[in-house]
Order: structure tokens, then sequence, then C-alpha cells
């Protein structure tokens, strides 16, 4: 009987840190939350300056990628017009942002002639190497540039859609191809904030 005790105050003692550990009060909750998007300066499509401040006021779906992607990108931004669509009237109170991590080929110019194939809503962005690293930094996007036989290069990057609201403040992200009646759902959540 003795041994049986020891043994389950034993337990008990060696779990006592393991349910500390997974209690969370507010601070240490607040503290573990990771901070998604932040300033930046780049350029639209005209060749106008854009920041971060460009896009408050309205709620805010964000994606990062580029022109030359053979898959994501224009899957992606195919789902976002057909969401956009879906939206109806609705969707004129958000900014969708295509971001470039390809500013060596992405010009102003190329991404006007690539998203004119997309819903005429979608903006574009892009800047310099500089510019585009620091704001895909603050917006936690992966990216990196992949040699290719011949000389050219791809690039691997995220490829979630970022949404915020009118304050610039993270919401969720959509994640790629997730089934439309649900990245519907979250973009008219979005919009109800």
């Amino acid at each position: 009987m003795r041994k049986a005790l020891l043994a389950t105050a034993a337990i008990l003692l060696a779990a006592a840190p393991l349910a500390a550990c997974n209690r969370q009060d507010g601070a240490s909750a607040a503290r573990s939350r990771v901070k998604i998007g932040g300033p930046f300066n780049l350029v639209d499509m005209n060749g106008k300056p854009v920041t971060e401040q460009s896009l408050l006021g309205k709620p805010t779906a964000i994606f990062f990628g580029f022109t030359y992607c053979p898959e994501v990108c224009p899957t992606t931004l195919t789902d976002l017009t057909a969401l956009l669509k879906m939206l109806g009237p609705d969707a004129d109170k958000l900014n969708v942002v295509f971001v470039s991590v390809d500013p060596e080929r992405d010009t102003p110019e190329q991404l006007r002639t690539y998203l004119s194939n997309f819903d005429p809503r979608i903006q574009g962005f892009t800047g310099t190497p500089e510019t585009v690293a620091k704001a895909a930094k603050a917006y936690r996007v992966y990216y990196q540039k992949v040699p290719q036989d011949g000389g050219g290069y791809t690039i691997d990057h995220s490829s979630s859609i970022y949404l915020f609201d009118a304050k610039g403040q993270f919401v969720t992200p959509i994640a790629y191809q997730s089934p439309p009646d649900r990245a519907l759902t979250q973009l008219r959540a979005l919009l109800a904030r």
C-alpha cells in the first residue's frame, strides 16, 4: 500500500509542472502571439508609392507571389477572382493585394499586364529587392530564389492569403486551395468585423 501511495505521489509531483506549463494567463498568451503585418514601402502598378497605411479603412486580403509562378499564384488569383464575384457588391469593401516577391522581373508594368487576367479590384505591389524583403519579413512570408537549368530561376514561396481588419490587425490566413465555401465564410466574417 505504501509503495502504491509513493508511486501516486511521484506521478502527481511529476505532472504538476506540466499542468502549470499548460495554464495560460492573459499576459503569457499575448506574449506568445506572433505579429504578422507591419510597415512597408512599395509601389503599386502605376508606380505610385504605397505603404501599409494605404490599406487602412478597409479589410485586406494580401497574398505574396510572382507573375512567373507556374501554379500557386495563378490558382490563388483565380480563386480570389471567384471569391470576389461570390461576395457581390460587398467585394468593393475589401482591399485585395498581390505583392511580388520577384522585383527583378515584376515591374509595375509587368504586374499590370499579369493582373489584367484577374478581377480588376486586385492591386499589385512591387518594389526594390530590399523593400520587398522588408515587407515579406513583416508579413512572415517565406520566399527563396531557386536556380533552374539554363540560367533562369523560379521562386519558392509561402502560399497563404493573409486577412487583416480595417485597422491593419492580422485576423487569420486562408490556406492554399481552401474549399471555396470556407474561404468565402472567412471573407464574410472579415467584412462583418
